[in-house]
């Protein structure tokens, strides 16, 4: 069947769905891209200056819960009806997001970005339910595309609208507000999907005991559980993309190159993504590329795949996400770094409508939402271990602020550590006797900070291990 047919065959509330989830997307990653440089960055360029340690604690923990949560809202959702659960969830959105440019200390922020996560919970399942309803075993692998391809539509353009405004870091916040305030507009012409069970009436604590008996019932189905616990390391290397490469490539990545060809060829990139006193591009511009590759690629990746066996596409994706996220920390060229991600975007989208298509696929008909709130309990796992890996590992062996200070202690040099990391920095190097370029250099020549990739990668193939022998011994077992 051509796409065409394809896409003539999915009614409308199919496209409002997938149009709300774009905005959604949008104004989170138009936060979330920026937060961990906005987490850790120097105050003189509107960072907060929390340790490595406390961004893999906020960003880890925070979203492992936001991930745990679908399980509950996922089932609460199927019976108070989808269109009710999105309003609330774009409330706690809009006042999560308005909340955050008054807190700047590690348990202000922790304790906003949780109320946030209760309103990304609630929405979730929602949109992810409602396209396993209104598609079939036919459709599916290409309602499922579609649907990754808005994720990223608005993943792509979220970040390009808010690092226009990097210089005031609180206007982040308020676009964001902004964009999930439009999807009210939307909601007006979305439509419930059908629904052959909603779960018994009664009192509020009769549904939680009843939300509990259905996640009792999905437990037992071990198969299925095993699936999530090893998809759980395709989306500990995922969380790479965000919780550690733009602070990876922010502090040892040399962007001049990409600033200089810009500023030559599209000047107006340069302009906007760039800084001209340092000519560098922003990282998070960089780490963008990955959501335009998907844009340009998905439709055409799921056509390839849409026949193959979902475990096997999710082999593929995996081994090829982990090779792509491992080069992506292995150097300091910029270009090379650009080409590592366009190969984990290749593995990202081979493996990850994946997931979701198999779990839409083998959920009963009447318990989609709480199924598809299962999905998130791999991510959720994901995000724990990427915050490790992001933050207190990344504190050991990669962050350049706590290795330029070893190092100036190493040198007996006595510098207030009441200066901004730049500052510090520009000191050490003065001390020196060097450019800020060539100490890095220095620095990385003498500390390995790139050595993280390789326990990144080797997450990413233990993943693919355990899909293959799950595929053999577990999945065809008789």
């Amino acid at each position: 069947m051509s796409i065409t047919k394809v896409f003539s065959k999915f009614p409308r509330t199919f496209w409002v769905a997938n149009t709300i989830e774009l905005f959604e997307r949008w104004a989170w990653y138009g936060f979330f891209a920026l937060f961990a440089n906005y987490l850790t960055g120097s105050s003189d360029q509107g960072g907060l200056e929390l340790t490595q340690t406390d961004k893999g604690y906020i960003m880890g923990v925070g979203t492992a819960i936001l991930y745990f949560l679908p399980v509950i809202t996922g089932a609460i959702a199927d019976r108070l009806g989808y269109r009710k659960t999105l309003f609330i969830s774009f409330i706690v959105y809009i006042t999560a997001f308005l909340l955050f440019p008054h807190v700047d200390s590690f348990y202000g922020v922790f304790m906003v970005y949780l109320y946030l996560a209760l309103g990304a919970a609630l929405f979730k399942p929602v949109i992810s339910a409602t396209v396993a309803k209104v598609s079939t075993k036919e459709t599916s692998s290409i309602a499922f595309g579609i649907f990754y391809m808005m994720v990223n539509i608005g993943a792509f353009i979220g970040p390009l609208l808010t690092l226009t405004t990097k210089s005031e870091p609180n206007n982040i916040f308020y676009i964001s507000a902004f964009i999930i305030s439009l999807n009210f507009i939307l909601l007006y012409f979305f439509h419930e999907p059908k629904t052959e069970d909603k779960g018994p009436k009664g009192t509020i604590g009769q549904s939680i005991i009843h939300i509990f008996k259905n996640i009792g019932e999905v437990v037992k189905d071990y198969k299925f559980v095993a699936f999530l616990l090893i998809v759980a390391g395709f989306w500990t290397m995922y969380n790479q993309l965000f919780f550690t490469l733009p602070v990876f490539i922010t502090q040892w990545v040399d962007t001049t190159p990409l600033y200089h060809w810009f500023s030559e060829h599209i000047p107006a990139i340069s302009s906007m993504y760039g800084e001209a006193e340092t000519q560098t591009m922003q990282a998070e511009f960089i780490v963008n590329s990955d959501a335009l590759f998907i844009i340009l690629f998905q439709i055409v990746i799921s056509s390839i795949v849409m026949k193959w066996k979902a475990l096997n596409a999710m082999m593929s994706g995996f081994v090829v996400c982990a090779t792509g996220m491992a080069l992506s920390l292995y150097t300091q060229n910029v270009y090379f770094t650009i080409f590592a991600i366009f190969i984990f975007a290749v593995g990202e989208m081979s493996s990850s409508p994946k997931i979701s298509e198999y779990i839409g696929m083998i959920a009963p008909s009447d318990k989609k939402a709480l199924y598809m709130g299962y999905s998130f309990i791999p991510v959720f796992l994901g995000n724990l271990f990427a915050g490790f890996i992001a933050g207190d590992l990344y504190g050991k062996w990669s962050d350049k602020a706590a290795i330029v200070k070893d190092f100036a202690q190493e040198k007996g040099f006595a510098i207030s550590n009441e200066l901004s990391q730049n500052e510090y920095f520009h000191s050490v190097a003065q001390k020196m006797n060097m450019s800020d370029h060539q100490l890095t250099d220095l620095l990385w020549n003498q500390y390995n900070p790139s050595k993280i990739w390789v326990l990144i990668y080797a997450v990413g193939i233990f993943s693919v291990v355990a899909l293959f022998l799950y595929n053999r011994f577990i999945l065809n077992k008789k």
